[in-house]
């Protein structure tokens, strides 16, 4: 009678921790920086994590990088789509399949030091479970280096664990998604066209009861001015208007508890129009005139009670753009350049 050899036993499935962390990621790569930025993540000391890359049908989404590191790493998850959706649906789309506590939303253009993560885990472990944890970071561009615009906030902000709202000069800070983890539970969905996260990370920090910051340049994009594809047809900078017309009223409803919160986003809101205003090749030269005067209707709509504008230069510009004295804006630009020119020529 013939033997039969019996059959091993299959292994067991192991199934991977659940990730604390998960990191959606467009994967829109027309400068090819895309590997770079997967590469830093999965350089990670910190590993309870995952990466949910997102390809849709935009230009520049490489099909067969994202495959090479879906094969590579089991932490990598690619969600593929099945037409050019934007990035704000690209990101809806990554959260819906996120299993992660805590949602980072990147782009190809960032970077991550080896131990960023690890330094946020850390942070959460200090302070429990929170809605939102604001963090810090660098730019580069043609050599030079900064650090990000929130990085006085952070370093005054001190240890403690506060509700949003508690919290009002944080409506201040630049509203990135990418400077800062949310509890995925709580997530607001983006919108679509361009500046999509700024209702969803100012919603997230009016409805967070949980708020912590963690003093440390976690991310680096190595851009002036991070680009994405487009967000839906018809989208531009214009967009950015009706996006902050999303934030305002969201806070306006918070009522009289807002008060101090809208004074702070005020601020910024008017910041962020001159910045884009003043970047060269966001608004073309035609629609210039229009976007200063969306912006000087911002500027008097939203104006809070009391509101002092900031001293020096920037209060000039904050002047100018409130009275619409468009002519007068551009030709103080133009002085400057030229004062600027002069005082290079001379050194």
């Amino acid at each position: 009678m013939p033997s039969h050899a019996s059959t091993p036993p299959a292994p067991p499935v192991v199934k991977p921790p659940k990730p604390l962390i998960s990191v959606v990621l467009p994967a829109y790569d027309a400068q090819d920086q895309l590997k770079d930025c997967l590469d830093s993540l999965l350089s990670q000391s910190f590993r309870a994590f995952e990466i949910v890359l997102v390809v849709d049908r935009s230009p520049g989404s490489p099909e067969r990088l994202a495959e090479a590191y879906e094969m590579r790493d089991p932490r990598v998850q690619v969600l593929r789509l099945n037409a050019a959706v934007g990035i704000g649906r690209a990101r809806n789309a990554g959260a819906a399949r996120a299993t992660g506590d805590y949602l980072l939303f990147l782009d190809a253009d960032h970077l991550l030091e080896p131990d960023s993560l690890q330094a946020l885990a850390d942070r959460l472990a200090e302070t429990g479970e929170l809605d939102v944890l604001l963090f810090g970071h660098t730019r580069e561009h043609r050599g030079r280096s900064w650090s990000g615009g929130a990085a006085q906030l952070l370093a005054a902000a001190g240890p403690e664990v506060r509700p949003g709202l508690a919290r009002p000069e944080l409506f201040g800070a630049p509203p990135l998604v990418w400077d800062r983890l949310l509890r995925r539970e709580s997530l607001p969905e983006f919108p679509d066209g361009q500046y999509e996260e700024l209702p969803v990370v100012h919603q997230a920090l009016l409805a967070a009861q949980r708020v912590a910051v963690l003093d440390r340049e976690c991310v680096r994009i190595r851009r002036r001015h991070t680009v994405h594809p487009t967000g839906s047809p018809g989208s531009s900078h214009f967009d950015v208007f009706t996006q902050y017309e999303r934030s305002q009223e969201l806070l306006h409803e918070a009522g009289a508890e807002a008060a101090q919160a809208l004074s702070h986003l005020f601020t910024r809101m008017i910041r962020q129009y001159l910045f884009i205003f003043d970047l060269a090749g966001c608004v073309p030269r035609a629609e210039r005139p229009q976007f200063f005067n969306r912006a000087a209707e911002h500027y008097r709509t939203y104006l809070p009670e009391g509101f002092r504008r900031p001293d020096g230069r920037e209060g000039v510009k904050f002047s100018l753009l409130a009275s619409g004295a468009y002519a007068a804006f551009e030709l103080a630009k133009l002085s400057h350049i030229a004062r600027g020119a002069v005082s290079r020529r001379a050194a």
